[in-house]
């Protein structure tokens, strides 16, 4: 069935050398409401496409000069006017006219003499055609703008207050390691502890946020450069002790190797290995042990050396159900901490990012009860 449409808001060009044939298409469609404009020839026909831009043509195979299926090639190459629907007008009932129309990108054939009911009801069927692909690129155009303004307001928020949120988290941090606590009433103590934590979860928020958006939209440039990875990760793990400690949980590192040297952008990895002990310990019970192992090993499967890390905790893991949805950006799944910590589920699939622009992979494996195994490899040359 197909789609109403309203034919006073469309023009159809009729393109014939027989007047008659010209006259009787504008008596048939402009008693139903189109409007309707015509061509003698396939030159006037070219010139009256340009200037009037209709929304369908009528075309006549047979013509002298320039045939229709002449005038329906130099049609189909340009791009302003390819996508204006054909349908040729043909005395023609050979197989081989057809098929050579349809090759040149005709959408459909009327039989001369003309009957009115099949004229009107392939015309209004191109037309609806017209119409529905009119909706679909006027609703593209207007998601395209509500992402690319979504995009964009993410990224002035994060930019705009990443600023103010570190300079508050570095005074949050500093009070904490100024005063004892003894020092201070119990419950004002426990606010300022408060205020420290919240003043982490939400600059670790928009840094992410920020690193997302510019990784969505392109603008965050993959910089490749050598790092001993496992110098990295242990300075990464020496600035987490603190607040590893404050929840009395200790960080450790494994080395199979003593150093190791990757060419990845330092940012990106870094951020990474922050976000994964980062988890770690929010997802850790007290007086347990964060064990962060790097390691080389053969792929197998690919024949290729690569070096893995691999952040362990001894937390609460992860429900089986709730497995699949954590590294799917449909899903966008997060869970609390063992201290009511906040997430926004960004950092996992952060981290599946970075991890890949730099021709790696990362992958988890957890236990309920148990706690959780975050691993990533990149490769060695």
């Amino acid at each position: 069935m197909c789609m109403k449409i309203n034919p006073a808001e469309y023009k159809i060009l009729v393109v014939d050398d027989v007047q008659s044939n010209v006259l009787l298409l504008k008596a048939l469609l402009g008693r139903e409401g189109f409007n309707i404009i015509y061509a003698m020839n396939g030159t006037e026909a070219l010139e009256k496409v340009k200037s009037e831009s209709p929304d369908l043509v009528l075309l006549d195979v047979m013509m002298p000069d320039m045939d229709g299926f002449e005038v329906a090639g130099r049609l189909k190459v340009e791009p302003s006017q390819a996508e204006i629907p054909i349908i040729f007008l043909t005395a023609l009932n050979d197989s081989a006219s057809v098929v050579k129309g349809f090759q040149l990108g005709a959408n459909d054939f009327i039989s001369k003499p003309f009957r009115r009911e099949e004229l009107l009801i392939r015309v209004e069927h191109q037309l609806s055609l017209v119409d529905a692909r009119r909706i679909i690129l006027r609703q593209t155009e207007e998601l395209r703008k509500t992402i690319a303004g979504r995009d964009k307001l993410y990224s002035v928020i994060a930019h705009d207050l990443r600023s103010p949120m570190a300079s508050i988290k570095m005074l949050c941090n500093t009070i904490m390691m100024s005063i004892e606590p003894g020092s201070v009433p119990q419950d004002v103590f426990e606010m300022l502890e408060m205020a420290n934590k919240t003043s982490e979860e939400v600059f670790s928020l928009l840094d992410n946020l920020l690193k997302w958006t510019k990784s969505q939209l392109g603008k965050l440039s993959n910089v490749p450069q050598p790092i001993d990875l496992v110098g990295l990760v242990d300075g990464v793990i020496e600035v987490f002790k603190p607040i590893a400690e404050s929840k009395s949980i200790a960080l450790a590192l494994e080395r199979s190797i003593e150093s190791v040297e990757v060419v990845v952008d330092v940012e990106m990895i870094k951020s990474v290995v922050r976000n994964l002990i980062s988890n770690a310990i929010k997802f850790s019970h007290k007086d347990t042990t964060v064990t962060t192992r790097v390691e080389t090993r053969m792929d197998e499967r690919n024949g290729l050396n690569e070096v893995i890390v691999i952040v362990s905790d001894k937390g609460c893991g992860i429900k089986e159900e709730d497995q699949p949805k954590l590294l799917n950006e449909a899903t966008h799944f997060t869970t609390f901490g063992t201290n009511s910590e906040e997430g926004s589920g960004l950092g996992l699939l952060l981290c599946k990012d970075f991890v890949a622009k730099n021709n790696g992979q990362l992958w988890f494996t957890s236990k309920p009860g148990a706690g959780s195994d975050f691993c990533f490899s990149l490769p060695l040359k």
